[in-house]
């Protein structure tokens, strides 16, 4: 389509969202104060918006022997598209989700390639704390947050899923990166694991109201009744360190920045839906039905 078609086109109103290309495409150029798009193409008489690669913006003119729009021409275009937008804002919703559902699969891939390459670190690696089935079918991985408030929403729903399914096995992973409480509370965490009372802290922390720290946490595991000179002796330990180390590492190279984040097999849930439960169960049999690929 020529840049005339594309002004014929938002000027008569037709074409739904096949307009949004063309409306990224002027409105792009326009927006980044360009006067004159690329002459570059392949093929003439042609205008075609490309996704970026990672990185980059911009937009890829693919017409040979066009000029410069002059002032006229730049003033009618803007008019048509804030006209056209105004009057169909719909348009820019739809984009948006469009835009949004590829970055998804986008990551989703990605992470599914960064799973495979990091399967022995992921499934198999021994230090980390280990709940429900250490035998388990199907293995799921939470890596987590102690102040994050979605983890604590989703604790709920990770203890009905080990209460209902015993043949999960359930791998935890200190992710602390909301705050410098956050990685003491992980230190006091893997301390009392070095006591046989992970979970138990685990779940308890969680009661705590406000900000979670090294002070808040060794209260809880005093009340679980865990030798405190002992906890506070293993939380300044190298393999305490080692542990978060490992985790921090591991999520980048997953491309996890938030919490939660699961890992059901080879599949993915990042953040703590409404139906996490649901979500997490349904994995669970679609792996246990075609397998997991790198577990």
């Amino acid at each position: 389509m020529t840049l005339a078609g594309i002004v014929d086109a938002l000027s008569s109103r037709k074409g739904g969202a096949l307009l949004a290309p063309a409306i990224l495409l002027v409105g792009t150029t326009l927006a980044i104060g360009q006067s004159q798009l690329p002459a570059q193409a392949p093929k003439a008489d042609a205008i075609t918006a490309s996704a970026p690669a990672a990185g980059q913006s911009g937009v890829q003119k693919t017409a040979a022997g066009e000029g410069s729009l002059n002032a006229a021409q730049r003033k009618e275009v803007e008019s048509i598209i804030k006209e056209y937008l105004l009057s169909n804002p719909e348009v820019m919703i739809e984009v948006q989700n469009a835009l949004e559902a590829k970055m998804d699969k986008i990551q989703s891939e990605r992470t599914a390639l960064a799973i495979q390459q990091n399967a022995a670190e992921i499934f198999r690696q021994t230090t980390a704390p280990v709940i429900g089935n250490p035998k388990g079918d199907v293995t799921v991985i939470e890596f987590f947050d102690y102040n994050c408030p979605y983890c604590k929403k989703a604790l709920h729903e990770v203890m009905q899923l080990i209460e209902k399914d015993k043949q999960v096995k359930l791998i935890l992973k200190e992710f602390p990166i909301l705050s410098k409480g956050s990685e003491e509370a992980a230190k006091v965490a893997l301390a009392a694991k070095n006591q046989g009372k992970y979970w138990e802290f685990h779940r308890a922390i969680y009661d705590v109201q406000g900000q979670i720290n090294e002070a808040s946490a060794l209260r809880v595991a005093e009340k679980l009744g865990l030798d405190m000179a002992r906890i506070k002796k293993d939380m300044a330990s190298a393999d305490v360190k080692k542990e978060i180390d490992l985790t921090r590492a591991l999520a980048t190279k997953l491309g996890i920045q938030g919490t939660p984040h699961f890992l059901v097999g080879d599949r993915t849930i990042p953040g703590a839906p409404e139906n996490l439960l649901e979500q997490m169960q349904k994995m669970i049999a679609d792996v246990r039905k075609e397998g997991c690929k790198v577990c």
